[in-house]
């Protein structure tokens, strides 16, 4: 359960039984998740590139040192998100507005109200919320 499954911002463990369980960590990922429950690519791309995504902000529950990148983080500790929301949320940020511009092959899988939510987000009639809310506090 460990290895497919993260914690969600009510402390439930969902169970990656699709693709996602093959989405490994990164300090640098190119995926990252929303507020919104779903994930974004957060740069380009290339073909036969692996998604990543940071696992600091899935709820861990003990710490765990991952293959060294290079990076000034060498861990993933329970309360990364608490440390790097700010971060995390300017990435999100820098790319939301491409949502609307991309092809969404997924798109029947979001409801029209959040769609709407998305575009009142990119057009700033609301603030898009923070990754925090995904934070489970014990």
């Amino acid at each position: 359960m460990n290895t497919y499954s993260y914690r969600n911002s009510k402390g439930n463990f969902v169970l990656c039984w699709d693709k996602g369980r093959f989405v490994n960590h990164s300090f640098k990922p190119n995926c990252m998740s929303t507020a919104h429950d779903f994930e974004l690519a957060i740069r380009n791309i290339q073909p036969g590139e692996e998604l990543t995504n940071d696992y600091g902000y899935l709820n861990v529950i003990s710490p765990f040192r991952p293959v060294d990148e290079g990076t000034k983080r060498k861990a993933v500790f329970p309360d990364d998100l608490l440390n790097f929301y700010k971060s995390w949320d300017e990435k999100v940020q820098n790319v939301f507005s491409d949502i609307i511009w991309q092809q969404q092959p997924l798109k029947p899988l979001i409801s029209d109200e959040l769609w709407d939510k998305i575009h009142s987000i990119i057009e700033g009639r609301e603030e898009m919320e923070s990754i925090l809310v995904n934070y489970f506090r014990e």
